[in-house]
């Protein structure tokens, strides 16, 4: 029996943990399949406050869970692989062993959808990414690519604009972005639609820096290479709920409805960052999510 189980160990989970070990509560962080989150997939990051020269994602994750451990934190490998919340205490089946918690945070995030290119997770990191606001600032005056066809597609390269011209490849002539979002990319002179097209391959894993891809029109069948300092994967984002379907709350896309600060339509069960955040995904907001979900986890107990 464990006061508070905290799901995920990202920025989220991290920061909770924090939070939930320095209120004695000795919280058990389940790490899942993506150790460290999103952060875990990138290098330097410039934007997380206090860190003036910028810091490692994955430093910046660990000395969270340095943080969190040295106030009591326990940290466990493997994932949630069943879940009953149907009366409290809750129980989770971490790989093949059963837990019960008093309390429960959600933080298992949302995982990227990739291109499924052998090269492409190698380079993460390395010129591809799939977060313009994290990572754009390093690709000033270089070049740019975006793929997708949605609302992320378009904002992401309306963003990348501020650095250099994009070019964005859609693999159908239809986009699924909304007319606005569609419209205010189409009349922005520093993109250039490349459209029933799609990333064959990614290049150059040997020099573990992106250089160039090799592009395919999906109708001729034609194939021809393009320089390319950073491309961007734009094609949404899946937040880790499965195994919570049909217990939490969730939209049509599986995001955990909120209903009040950190809280789920779950007493006792709380969320944070990106698992319920499809607007603003960066570390800070997911680890000022973290601490909203360790307070009202901590007022939930004592008030029980």
């Amino acid at each position: 029996m464990r006061d508070v189980v905290i799901i995920g160990s990202g920025c989220a989970g991290g920061t909770a943990a924090i939070y939930a070990a320095r209120a004695g509560l000795n919280p058990l962080v389940v790490k899942g399949y993506e150790v460290g989150g999103q952060l875990s997939l990138t290098t330097l990051v410039e934007n997380f406050p206090g860190f003036p020269e910028g810091i490692d994602g994955p430093v910046l994750v660990e000395n969270m869970k340095k943080q969190a451990e040295h106030f009591g934190a326990e940290y466990v490998d493997g994932a949630v692989v069943e879940a009953d919340l149907s009366e409290r205490p809750f129980r989770l089946k971490i790989e093949d062993e059963w837990v019960e918690a008093k309390a429960l945070i959600i933080a298992s995030g949302a995982s990227a959808r990739w291109l499924g290119l052998e090269n492409e997770k190698k380079l993460v990191g390395h010129g591809v990414s799939s977060c313009a606001t994290c990572d754009g600032f390093f690709y000033r005056g270089k070049k740019i690519m975006v793929v997708g066809g949605g609302d992320t597609a378009m904002e992401e390269a309306n963003f990348l604009t501020r650095f250099s011209d994009v070019t964005l490849v859609h693999r159908r002539e239809e986009f699924r972005a909304s007319k606005i979002m569609l419209e205010r990319a189409q009349n922005n002179p520093k993109i250039k639609f490349v459209l029933n097209t799609v990333v064959d391959e990614i290049f150059d894993v040997t020099q573990k820096l992106v250089s160039k891809v090799r592009l395919r029109n999906v109708k001729t069948g034609e194939t021809w290479e393009e320089d390319v300092d950073g491309l961007f994967v734009a094609i949404g984002h899946e937040p880790n709920t499965k195994v919570f379907r049909g217990q939490i709350e969730t939209d049509e896309e599986g995001y955990i409805i909120s209903h009040g600060g950190a809280r789920t339509n779950i007493p006792g069960v709380f969320h944070a960052g990106d698992v319920q955040d499809r607007v603003y995904r960066q570390a800070i907001t997911a680890a000022g999510a973290g601490c909203m979900a360790a307070m009202e986890a901590e007022r939930f107990l004592a008030g029980h």
